[in-house]
């Protein structure tokens, strides 16, 4: 017999909250008290079907405090006009392409954006080599489309369809791994605001307040390049990583510590100084220098990314809580660390043994590190 468990799902419509068994809540459900007190407290101009001012939406990624007093915590953490922009382009006939190299937050701030302007962050394109034309226009239930033929009520419409119809803001992640002849299916979309049903001889015309905002790795160039008619339609907006060691212990921190709360680990700030270490291993090694600038260090083929470093500490926070006493310390994070920098067995090791041997067995106050990693790596 089959016990069913408890249920857990989310009417977007109804606008019911998922359960607190959701183990990643969407944005919109995370922080509804937050976007609740900012929409009390905002009297700014909205654009058509907003759920928030411009301001507002600046505000709910960027961190502030309320006149009431409520504390709107940040989700991104960089530079402010970069937001600003990103913002003011949503409020426009242009749509938003956030780019950046693994790890720049963009899914997150995509998310986030989506669920401050519409409500509602699930409208979502994932783009990979197989996705089909119907993930980004339509498809069809095919037993009412053998039973009846072509109709509306065998015509399953795509995130990006249903975000036309209602005037709300379309995601579509990672969009240049889908292929080239996929990609262009928005361009229509984009430009005349519209999406054709030829089998029905219809259209679907976008309400106003609709939006889409597409995310890219750079890295991924060469593989299926935006083709210049569409990349016209889209204003880019480059996340770049955090501009200094401070910021990104304050981005690893944050999200690790509200990853760590719907896990129940510790809390990230017993171990604060090793989420420094953390930063400072992936910022060397990636920016191919030590901090102070006197040795010159090889860099390894993965990216060493923000999100990296945040996997890395929570895993080790996950040990420390279940296999010790709680407190992040270095035999935590080693082996995080170890497959994090070594991607390809044979270069990637050489480069990560360098770096032991010649900065981390030398820094002072490491040594507790450097035995760790050494025993990971023996």
């Amino acid at each position: 017999m089959t016990v069913p468990g408890p249920d857990v799902t989310t009417d977007r419509t109804s606008g019911a909250r998922p359960g607190p068994q959701a183990l990643r809540p969407h944005a919109e459900d995370a922080f509804a008290e937050e976007l609740a007190a900012l929409a009390a407290a905002d009297d700014r101009p909205r654009p058509e079907r907003w759920r928030l001012s411009p301001w507002a939406v600046a505000t709910y990624l960027l961190g502030g405090t309320l006149p009431d007093g409520t504390v709107i915590t940040p989700k991104y953490v960089g530079p402010r006009r970069i937001v600003e922009v990103a913002v003011s382009t949503l409020a426009t006939d242009r749509a938003l392409l956030l780019l950046g190299v693994p790890g720049t937050a963009k899914t997150w701030v995509s998310e986030h954006l989506a669920a401050a302007v519409s409500g509602d962050s699930t409208l979502l394109v994932q783009g990979t080599a197989g996705t089909p034309e119907e993930a980004i226009r339509y498809g069809w239930d095919y037993a009412r489309l053998l039973a009846h033929g072509p109709s509306r009520e065998a015509l399953v419409p795509s995130p990006v369809m249903r975000a036309m119809a209602r005037g709300m803001t379309a995601r579509v992640e990672e969009l240049t791994r889908i292929p080239a002849d996929v990609q262009d299916t928005l361009i229509t979309v984009l430009s005349e605001k519209t999406l054709p049903i030829p089998e029905l001889g219809e259209e679907v015309q976008a309400v106003r307040g609709f939006n889409l905002i597409a995310t890219a790795n750079d890295r991924d160039r060469g593989v299926n390049e935006l083709s210049s008619a569409l990349r016209r339609r889209f204003n880019t907006v480059v996340l770049p990583l955090p501009a200094t060691p401070e910021a990104e212990v304050d981005i690893v921190t944050r999200r690790v510590s509200q990853i760590g709360r719907s896990l129940d680990l510790p809390a990230a700030p017993d171990g604060i100084e090793e989420i420094r270490r953390v930063v400072t291993v992936f910022r060397e090694l990636r920016e191919g220098v030590t901090e102070d600038g006197r040795t010159k260090l090889k860099s390894p083929s993965g990216t060493l990314s923000t999100a990296e470093a945040i996997s890395v500490v929570t895993g080790g926070l996950a040990l420390a809580a279940h296999f010790g006493d709680g407190v992040l310390r270095a035999s935590d994070v080693a082996a995080g660390i170890l497959g994090a920098v070594v991607r390809d067995p044979a270069a990637d090791q050489v480069v990560w043994q360098e770096y032991l041997e010649a900065v981390v067995r030398e820094r002072e106050g490491w040594k507790d590190f450097y035995r760790a990693c050494r025993e990971v790596a023996a």
